[in-house]
């Protein structure tokens, strides 16, 4: 019996197993089968008469020495099936397929005089005859040859058995005819003249072309052009840089001549938004028609250098298009496609990340097409020095997920496994991997010279023809293709790429060209401090706050859910006061949902909330059967989604930013558990967040929800990182607010989908906040005609503005410290001013505010609770500053490289101090 079957299996297991395999023997661990294979077997010989062999299905005679035989042929087949890939030729630059002991005829336990032995077994070629040489050489061809399988570490039997058949039926499938072929060799061709194109055009300039990777338009084209026939209609598209021209010339058509501007010394990219970006960062969208005449769309996704971080955003997109397309059980419509480099794919950890989202509810997608066009080196590291796993793919083991490796010369392998990915994509909803073995012609880049560091690799790369010439050869030696027909083609391609830039060249001399021709870029309307009425009339809310408190009459509640948490709900809205933060944004979702505006929440734990705040996911106390009130509001309402991620920052707050992108009619809002968790996902704020919209012209209305403040829990758990995000700011960017009280939160939400551009929003949310007795709104503050104020003037004042000498200017919760303090000790000369809004900082209503206090305009203070060299301070100082035309005094941390202190008696010493120098300094 196979080693990996358990020795001492209890009874009811070995029956339950047994009558699998008599039901169907596919339904079994191939162990287990070949167990019970041998086992009726054997049973046979023993009750047979007089002792006689036992026999096969066929009927013939089986003693204990085929038995024998038998066990090893299907050990053999096993072995093919697990390790076959790493035997498979696979690599363009080896001379020879790689040995593989293991799949010696010793090692398999044959010997030469077995091989013209007739074989008969239900795991090959079901149940034919032939002989042992036979089975080993189609063996070979089909786990060996130029594609390598690797699907055995797939624990569904269904999954495993789907692929093997297609797998080893491919052996039998008809050559492709002459006019596939051809289109094969134009496939290759189109980016191989391309790129020579553009080196012998624009000499030295930086391109990261795709040669020696051609097999990549290959297994796009093939993806694109089988799509329809599985229900496919879009293509979300991410990749790096390598290649992406060529993707953007020759796969989504992007217009020749718009192309050669961007190399052009004219090209000017802002003529239509911000700054621009370079052509190898830029995106684009197309519709192409299939040689059936089914029209796709196609959206490639813009990205910077940061290597994968475009992969969540791509997940997002495509999950919002396929809600768009009401697609979301099925998810067949649209098909995310990540392209990745084999280094990247290896060494970055949101790789991972992103495949942990695949299955999971909140962020699926229908699984994902990746494909890793393999160099075979990262910039100048080697794979000994990049990766401790033996493939660069061996992440995506992790969920499962198939991994077809391939030949990168080989098109018609290349195209084979490109449509199995596919198939296998659209009917399991899973993620599958095509790792593309290639090589890069040149270094780097185009400037690079590759033997300063892999001499020997570079001159291999040298001596190795193209795949197209490789291929082009290959046609016309088996007369499939005349070799003047390949050239013709070249040819073709050539004049094609002529014309683009001569059409280039009189565009400039006649009229002058647009650079974003065919452009994703979305203008917006200038940003505007302009009020937005966004308050509702009471009665309305009241009614839209009761049915948020009122579960089915027969959901058990948590007592402390039911009596604490929706009787206070219930309380403030009868009465009208005591709306809380929490309620206030349940009533702001609420009232967007029954607009017909949907709402999407996302994070780690957001449903209860971090700090048991929110409760927006009501679990019955026994059976924990969930009621979410924000879906039962009315019966034609907009649609409340709300998901406790995984533990993740980069790929949750990329995925929820491409949502964005295409959901432009849902408030989608990402919620961080501490606000420093934040700093997770850096790269997704630096490089799409705060400046997607300069670089690519790419709007996003995201909400970041960040729990901020300093309350003693030490330097991970106080800083939402404030200063970060204000020194990313500039251009109207996006939007930084630190708010005071929950009507603000309230009418910054509801402000969000309400203006006619469109903003990323980063809210830095309290945490003590939540409960504090003080930090509370009225009906009235959310009531009709009411709205959002960036800048709130001290309310609370009881002294004549003219007595007033000093102004403190603050933002968040520290506001309600020197509220308490300025009382305890009955001071009156000194007012307190929110900036709720930190940016875009309205100006105008700060100076209007200010001019309500004449005697203050010489001592103005910045209060803050972060260290002097984090929070506002460095970006508020001198706009101030400039109003005041006097040196603006700070109350605050010293200086400090932690956040905050580790001990709850420091912070407590600090905290008293600052606020008491707001009153003095």
């Amino acid at each position: 019996m196979n080693a990996t079957l358990p020795y001492r299996a209890n009874v009811d297991l070995l029956e339950e197993k047994y009558l699998a395999w008599k039901n169907n023997s596919h339904d079994v661990e191939p162990a287990w089968a070949s167990f019970f294979e041998g086992f009726e077997l054997g049973m046979a010989q023993k009750v047979g008469a007089g002792g006689d062999a036992a026999k096969d299905a066929t009927g013939q005679q089986l003693s204990e020495k085929a038995l024998a035989f038998r066990t090893k042929v299907t050990n053999a087949i096993l072995d093919f099936r697990r390790v076959g890939h790493t035997a498979a030729w696979v690599n363009p630059l080896s001379k020879t397929a790689p040995d593989q002991p293991l799949l010696s005829l010793a090692s398999l336990g044959f010997t030469e005089d077995e091989l013209d032995e007739e074989i008969s077994t239900q795991f090959f070629a079901n149940g034919r005859r032939v002989k042992l040489r036979e089975m080993l050489e189609t063996l070979r061809r089909i786990y060996c040859d130029r594609i390598g399988f690797e699907f055995m570490h797939i624990h569904n039997r269904e999954v495993r058995a789907w692929l093997r058949d297609r797998i080893e039926r491919r052996v039998e499938l008809p050559a492709p005819t002459a006019a596939d072929q051809e289109e094969l060799l134009r496939w290759l061709l189109q980016p191989e003249t391309f790129e020579r194109f553009l080196h012998k055009r624009y000499v030295g300039q930086k391109r990261f072309s795709i040669e020696g990777g051609e097999g990549l338009m290959v297994a796009l084209e093939s993806i694109f052009e089988d799509l329809p026939g599985y229900g496919g209609e879009e293509i979300v598209m991410g990749m790096a840089h390598r290649g992406r021209l060529s993707v953007l010339a020759n796969y989504l058509k992007k217009p020749l001549k718009t192309l050669f501007y961007e190399f052009s010394e004219n090209y000017v990219p802002n003529m239509v938004a911000g700054d621009g970006d370079v052509k190898y960062h830029l995106g684009f969208q197309t519709k192409r028609r299939t040689k059936s005449g089914n029209e796709v769309m196609i959206d490639l996704a813009a990205n910077p250098s940061h290597l994968e971080a475009v992969d969540p955003v791509v997940e997002g997109k495509a999950r919002a298009r396929q809600r768009h397309l009401e697609d979301t059980v099925n998810r067949k419509k649209v098909l995310p496609v990540l392209i990745h480099g084999d280094a990247a794919f290896a060494g970055q950890g949101i790789v991972a990340e992103v495949l942990n989202l695949s299955q999971l509810p909140g962020y699926r997608t229908g699984g994902t097409i990746h494909l890793v066009t393999n160099n075979q080196i990262g910039f100048t590291t080697l794979p000994a020095d990049a990766r401790s796993s033996d493939y660069c793919t061996d992440i995506a083991k992790v969920i499962e997920a198939p991994v077809i490796h391939v030949n990168g010369d080989s098109p018609v392998d290349v195209a084979f496994a490109a449509r199995l990915a596919l198939e296998f994509r659209q009917t399991f909803s899973r993620d599958v991997v095509l790792d593309i073995v290639c090589y890069r012609r040149h270094g780097h880049n185009e400037t690079d010279e590759p033997s300063f560091t892999t001499p020997h690799l570079a001159r291999s790369i040298a001596e190795h023809p193209t795949p197209a010439t490789l291929y082009g050869q290959r046609l016309a030696e088996e007369g499939v293709l005349k070799a003047e027909r390949v050239d013709e083609l070249r040819k073709e391609l050539e004049a094609a790429l002529e014309a683009g830039f001569s059409e280039l060249a009189d565009d400039e001399k006649k009229k002058g060209h647009n650079p974003f021709e065919g452009s994703t870029a979305q203008p917006q309307p200038r940003y505007t401090h302009d009020p937005v009425v966004t308050g509702l009339p009471a009665d309305g809310l009241r009614t839209l706050g009761l049915k948020l408190v009122e579960p089915p009459p027969d959901f058990r509640l948590h007592p402390t859910i039911e009596k604490r948490f929706l009787a206070a709900r219930k309380k403030a809205l009868e009465s009208g006061a005591g709306f809380d933060w929490a309620h206030a944004e349940a009533l702001a979702f609420g009232s967007l949902l029954a607009d017909g505006t949907g709402v999407r929440l996302s994070g780690q734990d957001c449903r209860r909330g971090t700090f048991s705040q929110r409760h927006c996911v009501l679990y019955d106390n026994s059976t924990r059967e969930r009621y979410i009130p924000l879906q039962n509001i009315q019966p034609e309402q907009g649609r409340f989604c709300v998901y406790n991620s995984l533990l993740s920052e980069a790929a949750v707050l990329g995925f929820d930013y491409g949502y964005s992108l295409l959901a432009p009619n849902v408030l989608i809002c990402w919620e961080a558990q501490f606000g420093d968790f934040v700093n997770g996902a850096q790269v997704i704020i630096d490089q799409f967040i705060a400046s997607a919209e300069s670089k690519w012209g790419q709007p996003s209305s995201i909400v970041m929800l960040l729990p901020h403040g300093f309350e003693g829990q030490g330097p991970e758990h106080s800083s939402g990182r404030l200063e970060r995000f204000l020194q990313l700011c500039a251009g109207c960017n996006m939007q930084v607010a630190n708010l005071t009280t929950p009507a603000q939160y309230f009418h910054i939400l509801r402000r969000q989908m309400k203006r006619p551009f469109r903003k990323p929003l980063v809210l830095m949310t309290p945490k003590s906040l939540l409960r504090h007795p003080q930090a509370v709104s009225k009906l009235e503050d959310l009531g009709d005609g009411t709205h959002f104020h960036d800048v709130l003037d001290d309310d609370t004042l009881t002294t004549d503005p003219n007595r007033i000498t000093r102004l403190i200017f603050c933002s968040g919760k520290v506001y309600y410290d020197l509220l308490e303090f300025r009382k305890e000790n009955e001071i009156k000369n000194a007012a307190i001013i929110r900036v709720e809004q930190l940016y875009p900082l309205n100006v105008g209503l700060i100076e209007k505010i200010a001019a309500r206090y004449p005697r203050a305009q010489k001592k103005w203070i910045w209060c803050q609770e972060e260290p002097e060299n984090m929070g506002a301070w460095t970006f508020i100082r001198h706009r101030l500053e400039d109003m005041t035309n006097h040196v603006l005094r700070y109350a605050g941390r010293e200086r400090a490289s932690s956040p905050a202190a580790g001990s709850k008696a420091i912070h407590t010493h600090e905290q008293e101090r600052l606020v008491e120098d707001a009153f003095s300094v």
